[in-house]
């Protein structure tokens, strides 16, 4: 997965009327970030945007397909579709894509289950202090 200088400044200037974003460098690819939330990634110089429930048929009904890579034992999807390609030539197109992508990033973030607990070790006994 790779993701080259040039197309990751082009897509941080497209990106200007969504606001501020920043990029991180992953696993050879990027995400792509705002307030510290990630609502995109970069691989091999595609963006693709992170769905949910409520903005997959649209990215469906444009077209667009799922970010997916090999696993160890089989293809893995991941809820990333493709930008489409006219809002990666129109940054006002693309703002509009990128509102709803931090939207289903906002979502999924409130919706994760709690983290599992670990185990409980027994705490040391303390020992008592003489009088």
């Amino acid at each position: 997965m790779t993701a080259s200088r040039e197309f990751l400044d082009y897509v941080v200037d497209l990106l200007r009327p969504f606001g501020p974003v920043s990029i991180r460098r992953m696993f050879g690819g990027a995400g792509v970030y705002r307030d510290g939330l990630m609502f995109a990634l970069v691989a091999y110089d595609t963006l693709y945007l992170k769905v949910d429930d409520e903005t997959r048929p649209a990215f469906e009904r444009a077209g667009m397909g799922p970010f997916t890579y090999e696993g160890k034992t089989e293809p893995v999807t991941m809820s990333y579709f493709e930008a489409p390609p006219d809002a990666m030539e129109e940054a006002d197109l693309l703002a509009g894509w990128a509102r709803d992508a931090y939207a289903a990033a906002l979502r999924t973030k409130t919706r994760k289950a709690p983290a599992k607990p670990g185990k409980v070790r027994p705490a040391a006994p303390r020992k008592r202090k003489r009088r």
